[in-house]
């Protein structure tokens, strides 16, 4: 387990309950949903390096953690039976696990999610480990990175039928690569530190094409290190960097801001500063303004500070980070002698620990007309709050940029207390539908709509 993972690693902590459940909510973002590795090693054997494959000396490793090999530790995040427990399931063989992990023939739960009347959910696809970013070309290919499988795929529904019959690894061995975009019929893919650009991929994505290195000097930081990049109205590309920290003053470094390049990477500028973690950024399809999430800081409680919704109008605004937080509140750390209103104020306040992530607009024509140009965010989940908040997707709806309602669009992420999926991003297909992407299923839905019968 790496750094990059802590938000999805350090969970509350929770009583003793079934091993397999805990090692699903707390180590299968790095070790992978059935043992078999991802951003951490294969666990899916007794051979470890760090550990005898022992309950005490494996539970003790989980509970202390190690710094070199990027393992968090666990004593202060999970009772000690729940660390018993997630190390007594890793010492039964992985074939159980992996069974259990194995994609369905038919999904039960969509029955508990709850949408608006006339909407409907379906998996598009349950075979993209840990989908994150996702774009969709001219030709109705979905492409979508895999931080977690350092991947990206194409997802290709031959018919035209919305049923996925081709899953296809573009690349792989990629560092974190959860952005996506495309311009001028090129792929852009967001890793870590660096930028790479697929030509015409539309006509290379099935035959392992080679990539291009973008000339762009990106920080290497794993903490909010995972970058989205998007390609604005303006002809250039848009990529934040968040701040390499819970809270700290980055302010003369390339921390927490929000650049734009050309497509070559040359002309690199900041654009907006003062933005803590935005992993989801959107282009108003009428303004052309940038519309961008952003996390709040974590330890200050359950209920403070709050995710954002942000626009950014022009270059050269600053949206309060680390000397305000959520908006509304000076940070106890590096809120002195300032105000919150001397930064640019927030559209919407989402709520505490949400995780919002990505957002898009919608432009179709399937959905009633009242969604039209209207905003959708995913809500990836909290991880450090007593009752979990967010795992949805929400929408807010705008008028003249200025908020006039925040309501839960798809509700059912969580269902008994059970985390069933945590959406990523959004995306639309040019028929209309959303999808949506759910890094913890390893799934992509599909959200339609049939208007109801009338009644007679």
């Amino acid at each position: 387990m790496i750094i990059a993972a802590l938000a999805a690693l350090l969970a509350p902590a929770v009583q003793a309950a079934d091993g397999a459940a805990l090692y699903q909510q707390n180590c299968a973002a790095c070790h992978g949903a059935s043992r078999e590795g991802a951003l951490g090693p294969s666990l899916a054997d007794a051979s470890w390096v760090k550990v005898r494959p022992e309950q005490g000396a494996l539970a003790k490793f989980i509970e202390t953690g190690s710094p070199t090999a990027g393992m968090p530790a666990f004593k202060s995040a999970l009772a000690p039976d729940a660390i018993r427990s997630i190390a007594q399931f890793l010492l039964k063989p992985a074939k159980g696990a992996g069974a259990a992990a194995a994609a369905p023939t038919n999904y039960p739960e969509l029955a508990n999610f709850k949408l608006p009347p006339g909407f409907s959910m379906a998996v598009y696809s349950d075979k993209v480990p840990a989908a994150r970013g996702m774009v969709v070309s001219p030709a109705g290919i979905v492409y979508v990175g895999s931080g977690a499988a350092g991947k990206v795929y194409a997802l290709v529904s031959s018919k035209g039928d919305h049923v996925v019959d081709k899953v296809v690894t573009v690349a792989e061995g990629l560092d974190a690569p959860i952005g996506v975009t495309l311009m001028n019929g090129a792929l852009y893919v967001a890793e870590i530190s660096r930028l790479i650009r697929f030509d015409q991929i539309d006509r290379t994505y099935d035959k392992w094409p080679a990539y291009e290195v973008v000339k762009v000097s990106l920080p290497k930081d794993k903490w909010h290190g995972g970058k989205v990049v998007a390609a604005g109205p303006d002809g250039k590309l848009y990529i934040p960097v968040g701040a390499p920290c819970n809270v700290c003053n980055k302010e003369n470094e390339p921390y927490a801001k929000i650049f734009r390049m050309n497509p070559d990477g040359s002309g690199l500028e900041e654009y907006a500063r003062g933005i803590r973690n935005s992993v989801g950024l959107a282009f108003h399809p009428v303004t052309r303004q940038l519309w961008f999430t952003d996390n709040g800081r974590d330890m200050l409680g359950d209920n403070v500070p709050s995710d954002k919704l942000d626009v950014a109008p022009r270059a050269g605004m600053h949206f309060g980070f680390p000397f305000c937080a959520g908006g509304v509140l000076p940070d106890p750390e590096f809120g002195a002698g300032r105000s919150c209103a001397e930064f640019t104020e927030p559209v919407a306040k989402l709520g505490p620990h949400v995780a919002a992530l990505g957002l898009a607009f919608n432009t179709g024509e399937q959905f009633p007309s009242q969604y039209k140009h209207q905003l959708f965010i995913a809500q990836h989940g909290s991880w450090n709050r007593a009752q979990k908040s967010g795992y949805r997707v929400g929408l807010v709806t705008l008028h003249d940029n200025k908020l006039v309602s925040d309501t839960v669009f798809i509700d059912g992420f969580i269902q008994n207390d059970v985390v069933i999926g945590r959406p990523v991003a959004i995306a639309f297909l040019a028929d209309g539908s959303m999808l949506v992407s759910d890094d913890f299923g390893g799934r992509i839905y599909r959200v339609s709509y049939q208007a109801p019968p009338k009644k007679e």
